[in-house]
């Protein structure tokens, strides 16, 4: 009756770790990503835990939208009502159990913790990846990285469009255009894993990707504004759609022109305490305001962090080090985070796949059809590199649709064009193309390095 009110949160956080970690020991067994071992073990666990009743994975399945019960209720709404209005009447019902219950609150309190140190995680990810990338050479690739985002964003849309019409012919318009939408998605947070975990990531390919998926993200923001538009009122609205190019651009130019100056200006602020003190506050400051203001820009925060990374470098506090402190680098520094909380994102992801929705033959069938649009699309879309490229990595590198794909589909079905089977089957082929992506990607990195080396 007297313990620590936090002692829930964490062993709830702790035992996530857990599993993660579990995870990762199996696919470095079967020399696979671990990305594809923290997911399966997600998967595994959000389901069989769920179907023995375990409260806290019943609440983390339902993902981010299970906390606006709380917000809701707490401007005057009965939770009763506002669960089965988010979740139907099977689910909101079970969640008003859990949430009304006596542990109710500690359940509520684990779920947002382990919800916010898996944002965390991916944040930390990508602030990895963008400090291990050359902003000059992604540069340089530039132009091939805009044709494969605009490939990767157009062909899969044309192509679902195309699968939707010929499987559900009497599907309505606003429908199919949404879930076509949501197949031009690429999340960056699964592919950067693999690229950075086979040292591909510095690689001519790696480039590529990475600066298709930051383009791939404003492109299907604007996608989505133009869908939603529809949706909503009818219409595009251009000034919602300039408004949304226009804030990207700001943000990305300010970044390359002003964070250089930022950086320096707080490297020497921070000068005055000990080195390793000055570049982690600054790190991790930077990466968090950055990924703040891409938000606000309409952006991923995951994006800022890459941009973060790509500004950030050891040089800008050389004039402070010391030499008998030592050299200690901003990465060795900030991976201890990204190594503890990046598996509780990928956990996370997994848990809130739900096996028992895909026993239905339609959703099996639409989500076949739109499986083979996802891949091909992004196949194509490795056709915008340059020849000398190999251009199946690059397409493999933007298949995984992730979390990225999800958020389309959860607006989707808040606009009310997307029911609970097309969510369905729209989830199956989030899953397959995030499960399937890492190892392929994997094996033709393993090839391709090896014939390198054979050369």
């Amino acid at each position: 009756m007297h313990g620590d009110p936090i002692a829930p949160v964490i062993l709830g956080v702790t035992s996530i770790l857990l599993f993660a970690i579990f995870g990762r020991f199996a696919a470095r067994r079967f020399s696979q990503p671990t990305v594809l071992g923290e997911l399966l073990m997600g998967i595994m666990l959000g389901n069989v835990a769920w179907m023995m009743g375990v409260d806290l994975i019943i609440v983390l399945r339902e993902g981010p939208r299970v906390f606006d019960i709380v917000s809701q209720t707490l401007a005057g709404a009965p939770v009763d009502q506002v669960a089965i209005a988010l979740f139907g009447d099977q689910t909101g019902q079970e969640i008003t159990r859990i949430i009304t219950g006596p542990q109710g609150g500690q359940v509520m309190q684990v779920a947002q913790t382990v919800d916010v140190f898996s944002r965390y995680g991916v944040i930390f990810l990508l602030f990895m990846v963008g400090l291990e990338a050359d902003l000059e050479e992604m540069w340089a690739v530039g132009a091939d990285s805009v044709r494969v985002a605009i490939l990767g964003v157009l062909v899969p849309f044309a192509l679902g469009f195309a699968a939707l019409a010929f499987l559900q012919p009497d599907m309505s318009l606003n429908s199919v255009m949404f879930i076509a939408a949501t197949l031009g998605a690429t999340s960056i947070g699964i592919t950067s894993n693999v690229l950075r975990e086979t040292g591909y990531n510095n690689s001519t390919e790696g480039h590529i990707i990475l600066g298709a998926a930051v383009c791939d993200d404003i492109l299907g923001l604007i996608i989505l504004a133009v869908v939603s538009g529809i949706v909503v009122s009818g219409s595009v609205d251009l000034g919602e759609v300039a408004f949304v190019i226009l804030m990207s651009s700001m943000f990305l130019v300010g970044v390359v022109k002003l964070g250089p100056w930022i950086v320096r200006f707080a490297a020497n602020l921070m000068g005055r305490l000990d080195i390793i003190e000055a570049k982690m506050f600054t790190s991790y400051l930077f990466v968090m305001v950055l990924a703040w203001v891409a938000n606000l820009a309409g952006l991923a925060t995951i994006i800022g962090a890459f941009a973060a990374g790509l500004v950030l470098s050891d040089s800008y506090f050389s004039q402070h080090e010391s030499p008998q402190r030592g050299f200690v680098g901003i990465r060795e520094l900030i991976m201890p985070l990204e190594v503890i909380l990046r598996p509780i994102f990928f956990i996370l992801m997994g848990i809130q796949v739900k096996i028992e929705a895909f026993l239905s033959w339609p959703v099996i069938v639409v989500a076949a059809g739109l499986l083979v649009a996802a891949v091909i699309g992004k196949l194509v879309c490795g056709l915008g590199a340059r020849p000398s490229t190999n251009r199946l990595v690059i397409g493999i590198g933007m298949l995984p649709r992730g979390e990225v794909g999800l958020v389309f589909a959860a607006i989707g079905r808040t606009l009310g064009v997307i029911d609970d089977a097309l969510f369905s089957a729209i989830v199956l082929m989030v899953m397959l193309t995030t499960l399937a992506a890492p190892p392929i990607l994997k094996t033709l990195i393993g090839r391709d390095q090896r014939r390198q080396v054979e050369i």
